[in-house]
């Protein structure tokens, strides 16, 4: 289904421009101050022309959604807007190899997975938009928990998740899709903070069969610094079964400070993409090999956790 498109609205008058550039000018030879640090003309009257025309599609319906639920509108102007901040200044992630993901076609990224809360993915799925040099869009597999919160699972929708499974992955790969996953789940996500950077099971390889079936090259990735955004020193199984949650996280603030506790620390993110492995040279039958599909997921599991390993010998410091 095609993407949506962002309306143009007008352009400024040329004798209004040409006008414009004579005072300026003036101004310059004048001594005076000039306006070359402020917005490009019409810059803003582009740019409040384009939002209301965002807020009139969206109260009309006249935008589009893919099949799996994704706005990539809303994601583009909202959503990555909300998380660009946290990312570049909270976070200030640092991003490496990004152009190991290729320019088109279909690509798995296969990351680990870290940090109580999962925002290693968000994180990610900004760090491929705003560096790749086609700006590709990540399309996230997520566990089944995601889409059955609330709110959380119409979010996750609409910015171009869907669940994890080989179906999905498969028919994603199948448009050519950049798709993320992070084989570890919750055992990477939850585990205490004495395991920081160790890798946990990365399954029985079922990413690698669906790479292999769609012909797509796998991406590895590493990403440091989202172990320590929330050190899960303790973990309340009591009230984990309760709620219904695969672990229930207790950390130095959370529950002891409230909400405030919630407040992911202010860890310094690198971000770094492998060199591209290949899944479209091997014969016909091969996804249905379980030991080359376990070597291969070994393969891929020892690549990132090296590449851990040398990141956090390089790291100066943890916010730093």
């Amino acid at each position: 289904m095609a993407d949506a498109k962002v309306i143009p609205f007008g352009s400024s008058d040329d004798g209004r421009d040409q006008w414009r550039g004579e005072q300026a000018k003036a101004r310059e030879s004048s001594g005076q101050a000039t306006d070359a640090d402020a917005p490009e003309d019409g810059g803003w009257e582009r740019k409040v022309a384009q939002g209301l025309a965002f807020l009139r599609r969206r109260v009309t319906g006249e935008y589009e959604i893919d099949d799996f639920g994704y706005d990539r509108e809303l994601t583009d102007q909202v959503l990555m807007s909300l998380l660009r901040p946290l990312y570049e200044k909270y976070f200030r992630v640092e991003v490496r190899g990004v152009e190991n993901i290729p320019a088109e076609g279909g690509a798995l990224v296969v990351a680990n997975h870290s940090g109580t809360l999962p925002l290693d993915g968000l994180m990610l799925q900004v760090a491929v938009h705003d560096n790749h040099p086609a700006q590709r869009h990540l399309r996230l597999l997520a566990a089944d928990l995601v889409f059955l919160l609330p709110v959380v699972n119409s979010l996750a929708r609409k910015a171009g998740h869907t669940l994890a499974c080989a179906e999905d992955a498969e028919g994603l790969l199948a448009r050519d899709e950049v798709v993320g996953v992070m084989p570890e789940g919750f055992k990477g996500l939850g585990k205490p903070f004495s395991d920081r950077y160790k890798l946990q099971r990365f399954g029985r390889g079922g990413f690698v069969s669906t790479a292999m079936r769609a012909g797509a090259p796998i991406v590895p990735c590493s990403i440091v610094g989202a172990e320590e955004i929330y050190p899960m020193v303790g973990n309340s199984r009591t009230l984990a079964r309760l709620l219904g949650f695969p672990y229930f996280p207790i950390t130095p603030t959370f529950p002891w400070l409230g909400p405030l506790g919630a407040v992911p620390l202010p860890t310094k993110w690198t971000i770094q993409f492998g060199e591209p492995i290949p899944t479209d040279g091997y014969p016909p039958g091969s996804a249905e090999d379980p030991m080359l599909m376990f070597n291969l997921t070994d393969q891929i599991r020892e690549t990132i956790q090296h590449t851990l390993y040398k990141l956090l010998v390089q790291r100066r410091s943890v916010f730093f």
